[in-house]
């Protein structure tokens, strides 16, 4: 009997703590009581910051590490607090308005807190708003235990832990204000798929969400927004927990007003801030607004320029808010030394680091100049860590600038790496190629790359001295010997070549409106191909001299992945050939390409090329140094160099010159592209090309675009097919055609 009595004490405390929780659940729902002069006496829940630190850690946020590192107290947040002030109680008008202060918050609670602590802030909440007249019973001294004999006839069946209660959740009038779908991701209840142990529980968790909801409403302008919660059964073990949300009026800017710095600085300050009266009070927007103004002014050369803590006064007649916010640009700067401060990692040392640099001693500073030096050397992978630091020396200019001093700490990477890559195209058969690199093995900046390539078509050898940033930003000196064998329709051969350049190179860094490239190469061949004046296919060694030189002129916007503007590139190699005697000739190659967006994701691109060679024909020059054309890089839709004369075995054998044409409409869609494709060519047995007899090809591609440019499949068939000729031929790369 005396274990019956403990069941029914414990049984009426489960009662009384489903009563609390549906009391706790509605005590919410209360009218804000008003003054005398009508206003609110405060905000629903003062205590709460519309602005804690704590809903933008959990919500997806614009703010930036470094620039919240760079604010005027040192504190990573800029959190916005309701407050009630008595001296701020009503304006000049008898209007109620609401102080917003900013202040730090040193340890924000979590808004998903854990089901204890909601249980508790439930218990103290109830206690504060409820009064309940308790059984006298559960006063009563419990009995010793140690004497305790229990029935054994009697049974009783208490619940499993194991059978869940569910519930459902339905929110309303939030929709078009979570744009964002907040509460979807943030939610305790529906990240616990909908299933609690106990009703305690599911009522904690419904108190976390009706604050989660209280914040996104502050945080999207409705100040005076709550959540009414209310949770239902709707059978056995099944409750429905409902929020009914009423917004209110979305809360506006007034008056903008930035404060604390020169005129020229607040100037910039202002354009860079982007607010206007009227905007909606929206955390998100004026946390951009006021990141751009770190980012901005640094730019026009205020290194340590931070921003104060922000207010807002709000109306809550006008639903309006006086924004004020505070400026220390601080001084003006302009570069002074770039130092290496931690000496047991150097990598590179400071006057190397000074060529890598696109800005000069004395110059105003900009921090984007700043950060693209650090993108430069990040970009040598030859380091594990970079990191490019303003330091303020105090010292200044004649023309008053303060000398700002680069700290360019580095930390040592990897100094070998192995790469691998592949393709596939119709003639040239699948091709890999590994490469073994040794970086900074001949410091500054001096590589040795020992690759291969293995294909159905050709497979080289080779050793290549790389230096990049040779004295200037991007000049990069090259000396390369290769060995290696080709098998294509047009000729076999064997081939040994030695040369070396020096060039001014293009990256994706930094695309160059002028690059160029000058060299000298020597070979040594021999290749097989037909002999028209003998009628049969020969073997004949060439020792070919060179002096290749190139000059580009690129004007579109995208080095990978152009959209818009166009590009100019002229090749020229004088060279002499020992083979059927002592040659002298000249190769020249002209290319041109436009781009032209005819809506946001629509771009018409067109190619033109034409190329010659002088003073030798055909027969004189080692096939490989003849003009071919066909393939995924010249005329889609037919096998690679398969386009101009042929011999009796159908074999292209090369000409003297040549002309390309294409056309693509590139349409974009998400990462997504497809790329309907006409290209148009011919090669020609004269060195001035005639542009008689152009052959057509027409296909379809389709694009994947990825951060470093796009992956490409294209499928092309030739337009009047002739005997021998493939109907598809297929073409995979990186990057666009042209």
């Amino acid at each position: 009997m005396l274990f019956r009595h403990y069941f029914r004490q414990i049984h009426r405390i489960c009662l009384l703590s489903v009563g609390l929780i549906s009391l706790s659940a509605h005590a919410e729902d209360v009218s804000t009581p008003k003054t005398d002069s009508g206003n609110k006496a405060a905000s629903p829940n003062p205590a709460i910051d519309p602005f804690d630190p704590s809903f933008f850690d959990h919500l997806p946020t614009l703010s930036q590490p470094s620039i919240e590192a760079s604010k005027a107290d040192g504190s990573s947040h800029l959190p916005l607090r309701t407050s009630e002030s008595s001296s701020q109680g009503e304006n000049s008008n008898g209007r109620g308005v609401k102080a917003l202060d900013t202040e730090t918050v040193s340890d924000p609670k979590n808004l998903l807190a854990n089901s204890d602590a909601s249980e508790e802030k439930t218990a103290q909440n109830i206690e504060e708003t409820t009064s309940v007249t308790l059984d006298p019973a559960l006063s009563e001294p419990l009995p010793d235990l140690s004497h305790f004999m229990p029935d054994m006839n009697e049974h009783v069946v208490l619940a499993k832990e194991s059978d869940d209660l569910r519930y459902k959740v339905d929110v309303k009038g939030l929709s078009n204000i979570d744009t964002d779908q907040a509460f979807k991701n943030y939610s305790v209840l529906l990240s616990n798929k909908n299933k609690a142990d106990s009703l305690s529980v599911i009522g904690a968790r419904a108190t976390n969400d009706q604050e989660l909801i209280n914040r996104i409403l502050r945080s999207q302008g409705y100040y005076d927004g709550k959540a009414a919660l209310s949770i239902t059964p709707i059978e056995k073990g099944q409750y429905n927990v409902r929020y009914d949300v009423n917004a209110g009026s979305i809360y506006k800017l007034g008056q903008i007003n930035l404060t604390g710095s020169e005129e020229e600085p607040l100037r910039i300050a202002r354009v860079a801030l982007n607010l206007h009266r009227g905007d909606p009070i929206i955390a998100t927007h004026i946390e951009q607004a006021e990141n751009n103004i770190l980012i901005t002014l640094p730019h026009y050369g205020y290194p340590f320029a931070k921003i104060g803590d922000r207010t807002i006064l709000l109306d809550d007649e006008t639903h309006t808010g006086d924004y004020t916010l505070p400026v220390n640009a601080g001084n003006i700067g302009s570069y002074g030394s770039i130092i290496v401060s931690n000496n047991k990692h150097i990598v590179l040392d400071a006057k190397h680091i000074s060529h890598i640099a696109r800005f000069k001693e004395g110059q105003r500073y900009d921090s984007q100049m700043v950060n693209d030096l650090r993108q430069a050397l990040a970009a040598t992978s030859l380091f594990s860590h970079v990191s490019v630091e303003p330091i303020a020396t105090g010292r200044k200019r004649e023309d008053g600038s303060e000398i700002v001093d680069l700290d360019v700490r580095q930390g040592r990477g990897k100094k070998h790496s192995i790469a691998v890559t592949g393709g596939y195209g119709t003639g040239e058969g699948f091709k890999a190629q590994g490469s073994w690199i040794s970086r900074n093995y001949f410091p500054p900046e001096g590589s040795l790359t020992f690759s291969g390539i293995l294909g159905t078509r050709q497979q080289q050898l080779s050793a290549l001295f790389n230096r990049n940033n040779a004295g200037a930003r991007d000049r990069v000196i090259q000396i390369g010997l290769t060995a290696g064998r080709e098998r294509y329709d047009a000729y076999n051969g064997y081939s040994f070549s030695l040369g070396g350049s020096l060039s001014r190179q293009s990256t994706q860094l930094w695309q160059k409106r002028w690059t160029y490239s000058i060299g000298a190469e020597l070979t040594q061949t021999n290749e097989r191909s037909y002999d028209f004046s003998r009628s049969e296919r020969l073997t004949r060694s060439y020792l070919i001299a060179a002096l290749p030189g190139q000059l580009g002129y690129d004007r579109s916007n995208n080095l990978m992945n152009p959209t818009k503007g166009y590009r100019l590139n002229m090749r020229l190699s004088p060279e002499t050939s020992i083979g059927s005697g002592l040659r002298g000739y000249v190769r020249m190659l002209f290319d041109a390409s436009g781009y032209y967006p005819v809506a946001d994701n629509v771009v018409l691109a067109g190619r033109f090329r034409v190329a010659s060679i002088e003073g030798a024909s055909v027969q004189e020059l080692a096939p490989s140094r003849r003009i071919y054309a066909g393939g995924g890089g010249s005329v889609r839709g037919y096998g690679y160099q398969q386009l101009g004369p042929k011999d009796p075995y159908k074999d292209a054998v090369g000409g003297l010159s040549e002309e390309e044409l294409a056309f693509e409409v590139r349409y974009r869609f998400g990462n997504f592209g497809l790329v309907p494709f006409i290209d148009a060519g011919q090669v020609y047995e004269d060195a001035i090309p005639t542009f008689h007899n152009l052959r057509f090809g027409t296909g379809l591609g389709a694009r994947y675009y990825t951060a470093f440019g796009p992956f490409r499949i294209d499928l092309a068939t030739p337009i009047a097919r002739q005997p021998g000729e493939s109907r598809i031929s297929v073409y995979i790369s990186i990057g666009q055609a042209f």
